[in-house]
C-alpha cells in the first residue's frame, strides 16, 4: 500500500487510549474499592456512535446473569446514518473478563452493599472498546459532604 493510500484512512494512532465517557457522578456517589478492565461486546453501529463520543453512563450498572457479566442501563444513542439494522439504545451488553476475574468479582459482589458500576468507557491501545468497572459501596449524604470538604481543604493547601 502506498503512503498516500494509507493516509486516506483516518484512524486513531495505535498505542493510545481514547476516552469516550467518564462517570464522574459515580465517584461522587460511591466509594470505589476495586477496579477491573473489561471488554464490551458491541454491534457495528454502537462502535460508530462511541467513536463519535456519545454514551451515557448515568444510570448504568453491571450485573451477573449466571456466570456472565452484563452492562445494563448504559445509553448508546442510535446511529444517525443507521438503517433498519440499528441497535436498541438501552440494550444490555456483555462484558468480557477472564474467568478468574469474574470469580473474584462475583465473590466481592456477594458481600452486602457492594455493586458494580462502570467508571469509564474508552478505546484501548488496540482499538477495542473497553470499560473500567468499579466495585463500589454507596456513600451516605454526610460522607459525600465530608469528602467534598477534604477535597476543598487539599485544594486550598495546594494553592497556598
Amino acid at each position: 500500500m502506498s503512503k498516500s493510500a494509507s493516509s486516506k484512512h483516518k484512524q486513531k494512532s495505535p498505542g493510545k487510549e481514547v476516552l469516550v465517557a467518564d462517570n464522574r457522578k459515580a465517584r461522587h456517589e460511591y466509594d470505589v474499592l476495586d477496579r477491573f478492565e473489561a471488554g464490551i461486546v458491541l454491534r457495528g453501529t454502537e462502535v460508530k456512535v462511541l467513536r463519535q463520543g456519545h454514551i451515557s453512563l448515568n444510570e448504568a450498572y453491571a450485573k451477573f446473569t449466571g456466570s456472565e457479566l452484563w452492562l445494563l442501563g448504559a445509553n448508546i444513542p442510535e446511529y444517525s446514518h443507521g438503517n433498519i439494522q440499528n441497535h436498541a439504545p438501552k440494550r444490555r451488553r456483555k462484558l468480557l473478563l477472564k474467568k478468574a476475574e469474574l470469580k473474584k468479582l462475583k465473590e466481592q459482589v456477594a458481600t452486602k452493599g457492594l455493586t458494580l458500576i462502570p467508571l469509564r468507557v474508552y478505546f484501548g491501545e488496540k482499538g477495542f472498546a473497553k470499560c473500567t468497572i468499579g466495585v463500589c459501596r454507596g456513600r451516605k449524604t454526610h460522607d459525600k459532604r465530608h469528602v467534598l470538604k477534604e477535597k476543598e481543604a487539599r485544594r486550598e493547601m495546594r494553592d497556598a
